[in-house]
């Protein structure tokens, strides 16, 4: 607004211009002698008084505080010009799958040290693939990745498709992979829905209806806040909000950019969100696999069925794992007859079962293996072992992996 003064042949009216856009003059009251216009000129309205949508503040704050992620593009670097690659999108996606950040960075590294490319991924043997992603868990996942690798290259000459509905087709790719890389490497505006994104969406809105059921719900209002500008960062901002923020136990809600819109946050209870149904008892498996080892140190190991549980890992000897507790758990059922002595019994958690393994371990000398092979204790890093069978091998030969996960 500014003031103007004019002379005047005789008193006047106080005159002001308020279209913003137009000079339109209203009279307000005599001064005197001189007329005093009040302008009010085009201009915009501050923008601290427009209340911003939900995504226009989660992407404010995550201009601010994203994670820095090796196969993230930054907001600073996307708006320089730099452009998510496919393939690192897919490949930490996969690999996040039920499975921690800090765990997946160095498998991720590994994986692209090995593999720059997809194609690369793609000619790579079945078996390379497997020990390099072994402790990592989840093992359908390697079986899926190299599967889907292959259709890219062979069925589109090394490039991902940009759409959903194209990377859904593709070999293990369901649909939070599909719209995770949509969103994050091609931009589309897709519904991009995880755990961390599920407590998120929960508590925004106090869903009260328990998970699994309330998903559909859930990635409506997701598809609903999805802004058609930077859906990739807004995907990728819901994750850090609650992978960061809106964490499981005490969340950091004076943090929050949703804090003044949260329904559980107005309730006082946001730990109550996501309601969850009630766990049911996981059933256990009981059985018993067998170490031996030769004088040099070498153990006896064979490969699983490609088929089912841990298909084509690494293991040694093992009886089948039943539900009945009076199963194959003693010597009576090794691979051959020796003096097998008791180490122990391990406990591993699958998804879906308790899995006891009563482990046996002997001293033999190198014998034929039909269907195995012996390998030197200090090469077992390098085999295609997932974590319950380095479980088992520690358990008859400590310190054989210096380092487990829990």
């Amino acid at each position: 607004m500014r003031l103007r003064k004019r002379s005047s042949v005789r008193p006047s009216k106080v005159l002001i211009s308020l279209s913003p856009q137009l000079s339109s003059v209203w009279r307000l009251a005599d001064t005197g002698a001189a007329t005093i216009f009040v302008e009010m000129t085009s201009s915009p309205v501050l923008s601290a008084d427009i209340p911003l949508s939900l995504p226009e503040k989660l992407l404010a704050w995550y201009d601010r505080h994203h994670r820095e992620l090796p196969w993230r593009v930054t907001p600073a670097a996307a708006k320089a010009g730099g452009r998510a690659d496919p393939y690192r999108v897919w490949l930490s996606e996969v690999m996040l799958q039920q499975t921690t950040v800090q765990a997946v960075k160095p498998y991720f590294a590994k994986f692209l040290a090995l593999w720059p490319k997809v194609t690369d991924l793609a000619a790579a043997p079945a078996e390379d693939v497997m020990a390099a992603w072994a402790g990592l868990g989840y093992y359908a996942r390697a079986r899926n990745l190299k599967k889907c690798a292959e259709a890219v290259a062979a069925e589109h000459q090394g490039i991902f498709p940009d759409t959903e509905e194209g990377l859904r087709a593709l070999p293990g790719i369901g649909d939070y992979t599909s719209a995770a890389v949509a969103a994050i490497a091609f931009n589309r505006r897709s519904a991009v829905m995880d755990g961390n994104v599920e407590r998120v969406i929960s508590r925004l809105y106090a869903i009260d209806a328990p998970l699994p059921g309330s998903k559909p719900l859930m990635k409506a209002k997701v598809a609903d806040l999805t802004p058609a500008d930077r859906p990739g960062d807004f995907a990728q901002a819901m994750m850090d909000l609650g992978a960061t923020i809106c964490t499981p136990k005490r969340p950091a809600c004076a943090l929050c950019p949703f804090r003044e819109d949260c329904l559980a946050f107005a309730k006082h209870d946001p730990e109550r969100f996501p309601v969850k149904a009630a766990k049911k008892e996981k059933p256990v498996r009981v059985g018993a696999a067998f170490v031996a080892v030769t004088p040099k140190g070498e153990v006896l190991l064979r490969r699983r069925i490609e088929s089912g549980l841990l298909g084509g890992m690494t293991e040694v000897p093992t009886t089948s794992w039943t539900a009945r507790l009076d199963g194959g758990t003693s010597p009576d059922h090794a691979p051959f007859p020796a003096d097998w002595q008791a180490c122990g019994t391990v406990v591993h958690v699958f998804t879906h079962f308790e899995l006891r393994l009563s482990v046996f371990r002997t001293q033999t000398e190198k014998t034929t293996a039909d269907d195995g092979w012996w390998e030197p204790v200090t090469n077992l890093e390098a085999q295609a072992l997932p974590t319950v069978m380095k479980k088992v091998i520690a358990e008859a030969i400590p310190r054989a992996f210096e380092k487990l996960p829990n």
